[in-house]
């Protein structure tokens, strides 16, 4: 079979889409690590130690912390993504 590498500009077109789909992820992140940071402290720990609201509120910002972990290691990889596209304009 004969398998035909896609043009440079399907590449790029195809490149930002992908990107646009992870970024579009931020926002369901975000409410998942809350959610679960705040389920393992109330129904776990703050039912078995009975500290009320303590352990859900501490894990629940721990939740905000790594939903905010994530945003950033995204846009680490969005300006990687960004300077590749800058260095490939200047060879022209």
């Amino acid at each position: 079979m004969n398998e035909e590498k896609p043009s440079s500009g399907n590449v790029k077109k195809y490149s930002h889409m992908r990107f646009l789909g992870i970024a579009s992820t931020v926002g369901v992140n975000f409410v998942a690590t809350t959610l679960v940071g705040f389920a393992i402290g109330h129904w776990v720990l703050d039912s078995y130690f009975d500290t009320s609201p303590w352990f859900a509120v501490i894990f629940m910002f721990i939740g905000i912390a790594a939903g905010f972990k994530y945003l950033f290691k995204l846009l680490k990889k969005s300006g990687e993504f960004d300077t590749e596209e800058d260095s490939e304009r200047d060879e022209y």
